[in-house]
């Protein structure tokens, strides 16, 4: 049996929209055996449960690359990152299904090899290279060819992901946003996206209020979360470095020092007072991606 543990991610970071990412310590694991015919799936959902799975489509697609026939599948799931919350769901399922298919034949494909046949089945990089090589990765698309680099963070912070108790599907967020920018936004986007990583390379964290913000996607997808302003501010008053819509949301990312003990506690406290189911997890950054 093989088996492939996948960190959750989170895109975009403010301004870094289709280009940022980053992995952490939150995990979707499978288990993969050759069995004589058909498919068995286990640990999901029974609307997950068949031959659409995207694990199991991804695998099929990665076999045909590589030219290997199977006669049957078992898949194995334990899923702790949430779907459709904007945490690299639909990433994990993906790269663990290339990476699971790529065990199974013996292909040994090399992880940019694996980062091509992923990439080409979610269609951009984001999330699927900081899931397949952790850490920060800054990642761009151009003609067909995929080009990445892995950042190093100063260690001094963590992160917290405020989860709703609803889904927000990328393709709905996707459709909020204009077809167009103008100048000025995509000039204001460069600085804040350039601070960013110059602030979290070298530990300036009282840069990141100012360089999380964004004029692309945030503020269109913000119209589609509940009291979303009243969170974030909620965010800096009780002492968040930077908070930033966690890839096409609906999950809110605080960013927080990793000796703050008390940020956690108090932020779920707050949304309960507002009557609101939000799960909250304490993250960091996992360096390693998907073994």
């Amino acid at each position: 049996m093989i088996k492939v543990k996948v960190p959750a991610t989170s895109a975009n970071l403010g301004p870094g929209f289709d280009t940022l990412g980053l992995a952490l310590n939150l995990y979707n694991t499978f288990s993969f055996k050759e069995i004589p015919k058909g498919l068995e799936i286990e640990g999901c959902d029974n609307y997950y449960a068949n031959e659409k799975n995207l694990v199991y489509t991804s695998m099929l697609k990665t076999f045909n690359k590589i030219g290997y026939e199977t006669k049957g599948i078992r898949i194995e799931m334990d899923t702790d990152i949430p779907i459709s919350r904007g945490l690299g769901s639909s990433a994990a399922c993906i790269l663990g299904g290339v990476m699971g298919a790529n065990e199974l034949a013996k292909a040994s494909l090399s992880k940019d090899e694996i980062l091509e046949i992923a990439t080409e089945i979610e269609g951009h990089p984001d999330n699927i290279a900081p899931a397949l090589f952790g850490g920060l990765v800054v990642s761009v698309m151009e003609d067909k060819n995929i080009y990445y680099n892995k950042i190093d963070i100063a260690s001094e912070i963590k992160f917290v992901a405020l989860i709703p108790d609803f889904t927000l599907s990328t393709t709905k967020s996707r459709e909020v946003l204009p077809s167009t920018f103008n100048n000025k936004d995509a000039i204001y986007n460069i600085g804040r996206v350039s601070l960013l990583l110059s602030a979290l390379s070298n530990g300036r964290f009282d840069l990141l209020k100012i360089s999380l913000r964004d004029k692309v996607h945030q503020p269109y997808r913000k119209k589609l979360i509940p009291k979303v302003d009243e969170i974030l501010n909620k965010c800096y008053e009780l002492g968040s470095l930077g908070v930033y819509l966690s890839g096409a949301g609906p999950t809110i990312m605080a960013i927080v020092k990793k000796d703050d003990m008390n940020f956690t506690k108090r932020i779920k406290d707050y949304l309960n007072s507002i009557n609101y189911n939000w799960n909250v997890k304490e993250l960091d950054l996992d360096l390693s991606g998907a073994i």
